[in-house]
């Protein structure tokens, strides 16, 4: 069975920094696509940040010099490095992971940006 637990959220000011962890079970994040997704009330879900099978690493224009995607292969456990946070980063994060076609989701953390 796949679980994906998300952490690391919480409140913070603007122009601070977080870190979102996303611990994996039943699943290698090393060899598979991975991400991390946000959403907002009353807007679709968007992705922040990937990385693919590959190694290779993409990032919404939005977070781009911001964010920072990184995997820990032995723990299994995927990052998300946030810095410079802006209060349009507000939303829920949700880690995600593809095997064969399958997309895994977590339960999402809640990420708050004051100004």
């Amino acid at each position: 069975q796949v679980r994906l637990v998300e952490s690391g959220g919480g409140l913070v000011q603007a122009g601070g920094s977080l870190r979102l962890s996303c611990a994996a079970s039943g699943i290698m994040l090393s060899i598979n696509a991975v991400g991390w997704y946000r959403r907002t009330p009353g807007k679709q879900r968007e992705l922040v940040a990937g990385i693919s099978s590959s190694g290779s690493t993409n990032y919404a224009d939005s977070v781009k010099g911001r964010f920072t995607i990184s995997r820990d292969n032995a723990g299994n456990t995927m990052y998300l490095q946030m810095n410079s946070l802006k209060p349009e980063d507000t939303a829920v994060y949700y880690c995600t992971a593809k095997r064969r076609q399958q997309d895994y989701w977590g339960q999402g953390t809640q990420v708050t940006v004051s100004s």
